[in-house]
């Protein structure tokens, strides 16, 4: 998959308090959840992955060593989620055709979606995200002319506030990883037993791909 023109923003710079700290530094399958986040992303065929970072900025640029993406620091990072979404729009480059926002700590994100939810943003004129459920999930396409209203936003406040009375497309899916967010022990456990689930699957089907176990 190729998304010409796009650019991923994945927000990693809060301090993770909720988790006790250094949340998007803890392990899943033993690599940190930040660069399984980063794996996913940087795999997605974006013309460029860009991390947002803060508090962590050096463990967190360590975790993502090898990885083809760059990181941009939130100075104002403390004002809340807004001041990283400025951050990771700012600059971007105005041919562009738009951007997608990841949060680090979804290392299960949908990133095969993308594809369809690109055609469902330029569709609508302004931006498509997943929904599980009736539950709006991640992670969330913007066109061009949607980015100032990014650039504009302020306070601890995410992206939401920018798709309020917008023109705003939903793509349906079954896919739990739009929504499974990591802000604790017990959603750690259940990402990595997601994880493990996953891994194991996509291993048979390899397998059975290669001839080397029967097709059910």
């Amino acid at each position: 998959m190729a998304l010409f023109g796009w650019r991923a923003v994945i927000l990693a710079a809060g301090a993770g308090r909720r988790f006790g700290g250094a949340k998007l530094l803890a392990p899943l399958d033993g690599v940190p959840m930040i660069r399984r986040t980063a794996q996913a992303v940087t795999a997605g065929g974006f013309d460029e992955v860009r991390i947002v970072v803060g508090e962590h900025v050096r463990a967190i640029g360590d975790a993502l060593a090898g990885l083809n993406c760059h990181l941009v620091e939130a100075a104002d990072w403390q004002q809340g989620m807004s001041a990283s979404i400025r951050a990771g729009i700012a600059g971007l480059p105005d041919e562009g055709e738009g951007a997608f926002l990841f949060l680090g700590d979804m290392p299960l994100v949908p990133v095969a979606l993308c594809g369809e939810l690109v055609r469902l943003a330029q569709r609508s004129g302004y931006a498509a995200r997943p929904r599980v459920d009736g539950k709006p999930g991640h992670p969330v396409c913007f066109v061009r002319s949607a980015l100032p209203d990014l650039i504009r936003l302020s306070g601890d406040r995410g992206a939401g506030d920018a798709l309020k009375d917008r023109s705003l497309a939903y793509l349906d899916t079954d896919d739990s990883g739009a929504l499974l967010d990591i802000d604790d022990a017990a959603s750690l456990a259940l990402a990595e037993r997601a994880w493990n689930s996953r891994a194991t699957s996509a291993t048979t089907d390899s397998a059975i791909s290669r001839g080397a176990l029967p097709r059910p």
